[in-house]
């Protein structure tokens, strides 16, 4: 009896993406200002059970736990708000408790903690120094850009306090960046914020711009919005001043949203998630341990589960979560002729959705095409010259490597060709004063 081979129909494995980071709210969207412009305060009303809002300490240590378990070997934790501060210094402290019990051998965690600088006093800034935390200070200024919009509920302005809690973390030694949103009033003074900074003690600064719905009025964005023109404009100027603080050709600021934007030009993956083809690549973890795909999108259509009843990595490749990473990849239809489509993907998925106006298309498409009409020749120079580096400290290591190989082996004579390649005799090149 003859026998037949039956063809099997070949299955392509499905990309399971790697847990590499978190954002936690572990206060939820609690806060001791009430920031005008705020977009996650209206969080609270999903978890109308309570007024205050704490992650509890199981909760903390699952998520903990299955971080430093099912993560790589470099992972990250981002706590925001709300005002994460409001948790108080042992929860962090338990936290990295947690970190160094869960982790694994060679496992390295970073933290990062974003807060508007209130509660901050000498105790935290020991923590941050100790255990490495990055830290995100809210401060969009001087005071009178500042005190435009984040206020206390009572409607006190809050600039002194902050500035003074930003001059205590510089000047006891903890790694703070600026965090500054781009508001309808803060974007028509670029330099003076940028300087303001510098004089200030920051080296790295965060513009976000702003762009939410009116509550007032869903028909329009909020008053407190910048438009696409304010914000090209503000870029292109804060571009300008940051090119000015060059020496040696190297930047001796960063700008986060710049640095983001280089790597595009290098042919290197972005950090920032609002530049890449499809975003989906975190999670959001609320107080009761809630996940969700993005913190722009904490709402009842993007929650993937619990923690305390699920699996983080489960959660990160949910079919919701697909989904929602997929929805940036569908781009408007100008997108598709644009030239700067490549170091852009069509901004954040959220900038399509705050303003009706726009109809669907990002808010900031016309501050990204000036700002790249206006920096597109510096960018390419200077990843010219960044391309340039690479390759020469590439062809250093590989000499020093022929090198240690060739010793390996038996030295070279004299007046034979370095094995470095550099085409020179041993004894002119890496042979010097070997006698």
């Amino acid at each position: 009896m003859s026998s037949k081979t039956m063809e099997l129909p070949v299955i392509q494995p499905v990309k399971t993406k790697a847990l590499t980071s978190v954002l936690v709210k572990p206060a939820g969207a609690d806060c001791n200002l009430d920031c005008a412009y705020c977009f996650y305060l209206e969080k609270a009303a999903l978890y109308p059970g309570a007024k205050i809002h704490r992650m509890a300490t199981d909760v903390l240590r699952e998520m903990v736990r299955q971080v430093m378990g099912t993560g790589r070997l470099a992972v990250s934790f981002g706590w925001q708000g709300g005002e994460p501060a409001l948790m108080g210094l042992d929860f962090y402290r338990q936290a990295v408790a947690f970190q160094q019990q869960f982790g694994r051998p060679g496992q390295t965690v970073g933290n990062g903690l974003q807060t508007n600088g209130l509660l901050i006093d000498e105790a935290w800034c020991d923590f941050f120094t100790e255990y490495s935390f990055l830290i995100g200070l809210s401060l969009d200024g001087p005071a009178h850009i500042h005190d435009r919009y984040r206020l206390t509920s009572g409607g006190r302005p809050s600039w002194e306090k902050v500035h003074a809690k930003a001059r205590l973390m510089l000047r006891r030694g903890v790694a703070v960046n600026a965090l500054v949103v781009v508001n309808d009033y803060s974007a028509r003074f670029p330099r003076e914020i940028y300087h303001f900074l510098k004089e200030t003690g920051f080296e790295y600064m965060q513009f976000i711009p702003c762009v939410e719905r009116d509550p007032r009025d869903p028909a329009r964005a909020a008053p407190f919005s910048v438009t696409a023109e304010q914000y090209g404009q503000f870029l292109c100027e804060i571009f300008d001043c940051w090119k000015a603080d060059f020496r040696g050709g190297l930047a001796t600021t960063s700008v986060r949203y710049f640095d983001s934007v280089f790597h595009t030009y290098v042919d290197l993956a972005p950090p920032e998630c609002t530049l890449m083809e499809e975003c989906g690549c975190y999670v959001v973890i609320e107080h009761n341990g809630d996940v969700y795909a993005c913190d722009f999108f904490v709402e009842p259509e993007w929650k993937l589960g619990n923690l305390m009843e699920g699996n983080l990595v489960d959660f990160l490749n949910h079919p919701r979560q697909t989904e929602f990473g997929r929805m940036k990849a569908r781009l408007p239809p100008e997108c598709s002729e644009c030239p700067w489509l490549k170091h852009c993907w069509g901004g954040c998925t959220k900038d399509r959705l705050r303003d009706p106006a726009d109809q669907s298309s990002n808010h900031f498409c016309r501050s990204y095409q000036m700002f790249f009409t206006h920096a597109d020749s510096e960018l390419r120079r200077l990843a010219t010259e960044w391309k340039t580096r690479q390759a020469a400290e590439e062809a250093a290591t590989r000499r020093r490597w022929a090198v240690v190989n060739a010793s390996r082996a038996g030295s070279p004579g004299r007046n034979d060709p370095c094995p470095c390649g550099s085409g020179k005799k041993y004894k002119k090149c890496c042979g010097r004063g070997t006698g």
